[in-house]
């Protein structure tokens, strides 16, 4: 039985191509691969096992992230259930719908995290704090 946490995100798995040169997985934005139009693109690496990232939910921005080397794990959170889904494989990806609390951890040392997102960069959208990320939440 579906949670409301779990209709807040979905496992995409990219098609992996290639051959005998190496591996090649292609993610296309728009509703091919990635559920919307991809407007920004960062990656985070140098973190570790003892570092946390994110810790924000977005009042508009969707995400995609990517492991595409190493692992990491991630926590979501929708303010009443809380799930955390392994990145380990480069074709794997984990969409990320808005006003989902999210949390990044757990690094290993050779982790390169994509993230793609749906949104420019807008500070005003954030939720950095999760109390108030809860009284947000309960005001919908």
């Amino acid at each position: 039985m579906k949670t409301a946490l779990d209709n807040m995100y979905s496992i995409l798995n990219f098609e992996e191509k290639g051959d005998e040169r190496g591996s090649l997985i292609v993610a296309e934005g728009d509703g091919i691969d990635i559920p919307f139009a991809i407007k920004r693109v960062f990656y985070i690496y140098g973190s570790d096992a003892e570092v946390t990232r994110g810790q924000h939910a977005n009042k508009k921005t969707e995400f995609v992230l990517i492991n595409i080397c190493g692992t990491s794990k991630v926590k979501m959170n929708n303010g009443k259930e809380e799930k955390v889904i392994v990145l380990d494989r480069p074709r794997m990806g984990l969409y990320l719908k808005k006003m989902l609390w999210k949390e990044m951890y757990d690094f290993s040392e050779d982790s390169i995290l994509l993230v793609l997102a749906s949104e420019h960069y807008d500070a005003g959208e954030y939720i950095r704090e999760y109390s108030k990320y809860l009284a947000y939440i309960d005001s919908l």
